[in-house]
């Protein structure tokens, strides 16, 4: 019989030293970065009730979460699979008087009920920042190149934007190109599959050239400018070519306009970002309304999940310099050297040794000496 008392859960995994060193590195790095561009950390509950996760974003989906009945309240509670919501319900409620535009940023673990995709992970990082009360160019350009900036300052290479526009078949269904209420999700369906002969079954003939308007940013843009849409896509072609002018050379830009996986709850702008090397997405983000009193309140921002790029970089982390310290040293000498940034660790016994300890260094009397 299998004893399974030292088993993890699917979809959880512990960090040892390595990782952990490096997630602490990078996950300082990104908020580094957030920070110095003005943004405040917020620290909300792992916990919440669950009405109030679940209503405060379009699409957030309480099924993906872990819910239990509150036994002080009676009333379901939910673990947060989802930063953002959260940092919705701050800015609506205990700083609902702060001046506008409102810079949050956030980090640290969300939980869902089973992984996504080929990825089982139910735990995960997450970190990003919020602008709450503006969803402009100019909005979105500070949010994609502060997420671009905090993925390179983690240690992140070859960084690429995939830019999409969320609510793209809803607005073309309205006027341009219009849909019964039945056929939208049947032709979101079959862009999503990018299949041509499914559109033109669903009904969705005039959407077959969205299919082709994707890949290298420069030319997609041009392939969606020549969609005759009655000039429903004008501003918005001219606000991803505005907001890809000034990402200039700091990121690779590609675009998908139909693409919507993952942006559930975003409006006009969304984008994806990747990094060379890394499995999988690290990061989405773009625009949206945080349900309120009356029409709620625009937002932009963006998530990171930078547990790939983590795993990655710690494949190829150093050990840190560390220093032996033996039985009898000098304690005085000891505090001073990590006043100045160096690891010690100190003999236990007379069986340690710097080897046995993983030390680089060892302290002979006042003096740090490197081992051979």
């Amino acid at each position: 019989m299998t004893d399974d008392t030292d088993l993890l859960p699917e979809g959880l995994e512990d960090r040892l030293p390595r990782e952990a060193a490096t997630t602490t590195r990078a996950m300082r790095a990104i908020q580094d970065v957030m920070h110095g561009h003005g943004y405040d950390r917020v620290l909300p509950p792992m916990i919440e009730f669950e009405k109030s996760l679940a209503s405060r974003m379009a699409g957030i989906q309480s099924r993906r979460m872990f819910r239990f009945v509150d036994p002080s309240s009676l009333r379901m509670m939910a673990l947060r699979s989802d930063f953002t919501p959260q940092i919705g319900r701050i800015a609506q409620t205990r700083l609902a008087e702060a001046p506008r535009p409102l810079r949050l940023m956030y980090a640290g673990q969300v939980l869902t009920i089973k992984g996504a995709g080929l990825d089982p992970a139910r735990e995960k990082l997450q970190c990003g920042a919020e602008l709450i009360g503006s969803d402009n160019v100019a909005a979105a350009t500070e949010i994609l190149t502060v997420a671009i900036e905090a993925l390179q300052a983690a240690g992140a290479t070859g960084v690429s934007v995939d830019f999409t526009l969320p609510d793209l078949v809803d607005t073309l269904a309205e006027k341009a190109f219009p849909l019964e209420t039945g056929q939208i999700e049947a032709v979101r369906r079959e862009l999503d599959t990018k299949d041509a002969g499914g559109l033109v079954d669903a009904g969705g003939e005039a959407y077959v050239p969205l299919i082709y308007a994707t890949g290298d940013f420069d030319s997609a843009i041009e392939k969606l400018a020549a969609i005759d849409a009655g000039g429903v896509l004008k501003d918005r072609i001219a606000a991803l070519r505005e907001i890809a002018a000034a990402i200039g050379e700091k990121a690779r830009l590609t675009l998908d306009p139909s693409e919507r996986h993952g942006f559930e709850y975003q409006s006009w702008f969304g984008f994806t970002l990747y990094a060379d090397g890394v499995r999988g997405l690290l990061g989405r983000g773009g625009t949206y309304r945080i349900a309120g009193a009356g029409a709620g309140e625009a937002a932009t921002g963006f998530s990171l999940y930078p547990d790939a790029l983590i795993e990655l970089l710690a494949a190829s982390e150093e050990a840190p310099d560390k220093v032996f310290l033996p039985l009898g040293h000098d304690r005085d000498v000891a505090a001073r050297l990590r006043s100045i940034g160096w690891r010690t660790a100190a003999a236990l016994s007379e069986g340690d040794s710097a080897e046995t300890l993983a030390c680089s260094h060892v302290l002979e009397g006042d003096e740090v000496v490197a081992l051979a």
